[in-house]
């Protein structure tokens, strides 16, 4: 039987990124499907690692606290063995007597990682570091739940008009989503030209019915996004839903 951590993957929590990894190498992370999150308040991450245990926190020493502070903190998450955390180091310098001060004596799990401008080599020890720890567990791709308002809906064309559905949740594969006027789909049925509302942001894309169930609410249905979608499509979609679980962790760390 299978623990949570190896069906659902870690948190990845960046502390203090840089301007480089903030903007150029946690995209990236983000459209390969790894679930990552920003802070930049080191007692409020430890208070909110309590409740996520297995996760993978990199720290940016040269920015937040002094280096001797950040070992102290650092020392005192790896402490908690019931947190189960990893901690990994990321630094513009490259010194070789710093380097083994965190791998060899305060034995960080997620390696040190010396941040320069080269963002391919970065990106390509991260996820080396990820992969190691399993940080997707068996999940291939991340799913995003929502409150059902106006803000996250689905249209699809019906009886010639359109028909509105709200979301309940997004992933790049597919969505699941109820009806404000059952459309009666079988399971196998394409969809075209769906259009899909995110927040003001307007997608379109085709999609298959892959099943259905009831709910106290009606009947919520499971559409898959067919081959066919743009890979832009996708792309604004990981991005969307990135900001959605940021927000979400924002409010908890506050």
């Amino acid at each position: 039987m299978g623990t949570s951590l190896d069906i659902l993957g870690k948190k990845i929590f960046f502390l203090f990124p840089s301007v480089l990894v903030k903007n150029e190498v946690i995209p990236e992370l983000i459209q390969l499907e790894y679930e990552v999150y920003i802070s930049s308040n080191e007692k409020k991450l430890k208070a909110a690692l309590k409740k996520y245990p297995g996760s993978i926190v990199f720290v940016n020493i040269d920015d937040g606290l002094s280096e001797p502070d950040w070992d102290t903190w650092i020392q005192g998450i790896m402490r908690v063995e019931e947190w189960h955390v990893s901690v990994g180091i990321l630094s513009s310098g490259s010194d070789g007597k710093r380097q083994r001060k965190y791998l060899n004596i305060l034995k960080v799990q997620a390696g040190f990682v010396p941040v320069k401008s080269d963002i391919e080599k970065i990106l390509t020890q991260i996820t080396n570091i990820l992969k190691t720890l399993d940080a997707k567990g068996r999940r291939k791709f991340i799913r995003v739940a929502f409150p059902r308002d106006s803000l996250t809906t689905i249209n699809i064309p019906y009886d010639n008009r359109f028909i509105t559905g709200q979301i309940n949740d997004i992933s790049v594969v597919g969505l699941s989503c109820i009806f404000e006027e059952d459309p009666d789909l079988t399971k196998g049925v394409q969809i075209k030209d769906i259009q899909i509302k995110l927040h003001g942001m307007l997608l379109k894309t085709d999609g298959i019915v892959f099943g259905s169930r009831e709910d106290d609410e009606g009947k919520i249905y499971v559409i898959l996004f067919t081959a066919r979608i743009d890979p832009d499509v996708k792309t604004r979609i990981r991005k969307f839903m990135q900001n959605s679980m940021q927000e979400k962790m924002d409010a908890e760390l506050n």
